[in-house]
């Protein structure tokens, strides 16, 4: 499987290193993020080509992959269907805004094409897509340490010293659609849960700071008429980019596996 990467930060560097180490059947043929000399450096690193990202697309390709922002996937994977790659993406975020995600699903659909969505840092989303029509409440609690969601959207109109927090402290609840344009680089994981599920209106989204973690903590609920379905994780932050969990980059690892071996586990 030959692989074009957007973004070379912490996602892409377990993927890229992955790739490297043979533990995934594919080949890292290009890359790109908007930083071009980070971008030439993570090449060099890991024996692969930087490029525009319009000429990546132009390369033979069997997947895009990205592992940037919310904002590379509403702004380029439409570009990578159009171009009929198949797409993964992390930043699933992206994907609560409807439009978005009908232009992405009529694109895949239209081409022929496949769009994977890792499950991310979260551990249950087999059981909630196998309930999903029986599922009446869903509700994720996710706790960090507070320097973790430094630089959020969410603190310009609700000012916090995060600094100064001192106990485990509720700093928003709403629901996955608000959530994850508010933190854009903390809950991805409330976007995958409520596609998953049953939608981002309706999935409800807590999220706590405290300082006295160094893991981040996701607990999901859900209810309904199949019974309860609870999970928690707690995932050891990346090394190279705190407001990213490990797992989340391991997802994506595990995707491509899955896509590349004979033999598939799970729904």
């Amino acid at each position: 499987m030959r692989i074009g990467l957007i973004g070379c930060g912490a996602i892409g560097t377990v993927i890229a290193r992955n790739i490297a180490e043979k533990r995934i059947k594919a080949e890292l043929k290009c890359v790109y993020d908007m930083d071009k000399k980070k971008a030439e450096e993570f090449a060099g690193k890991f024996h692969t080509q930087y490029m525009e990202f319009d000429e990546l697309l132009k390369q033979e390709l069997d997947l895009v992959l990205e592992a940037a922002s919310q904002e590379a996937a509403r702004t380029l994977i439409p570009k990578a269907l159009k171009a009929k790659k198949n797409v993964m993406i992390m930043s699933t975020g992206a994907l609560v805004d409807d439009k978005l995600l009908q232009e992405i699903r009529g694109l895949a659909e239209k081409n022929s094409l496949k769009v994977y969505l890792p499950s991310g840092a979260i551990a249950g989303l087999d059981g909630i897509k196998s309930a999903r029509d029986e599922i009446e409440r869903v509700m994720i609690k996710t706790t960090k340490p507070p320097k973790s969601l430094e630089g959020a959207p969410f603190f310009e109109k609700h000012p916090m010293n995060l600094s100064e927090i001192k106990k485990p402290t509720v700093v928003y609840e709403g629901s996955a659609e608000e959530a994850v344009k508010l933190f854009p680089s903390n809950i991805n994981v409330a976007a995958s849960l409520s596609l998953a599920g049953i939608g981002p209106k309706r999935t409800r989204v807590q999220i706590i700071a405290d300082p006295n973690i160094k893991s981040n903590i996701h607990e999901i609920t859900a209810e309904g008429r199949f019974g309860v379905l609870k999970v928690r994780t707690e995932n050891v932050p990346s090394p190279d980019n705190p407001k990213t969990s490990y797992l989340a980059a391991l997802s994506a690892v595990a995707t491509l596996k899955k896509i590349t071996e004979s033999i598939q586990i799970g729904t």
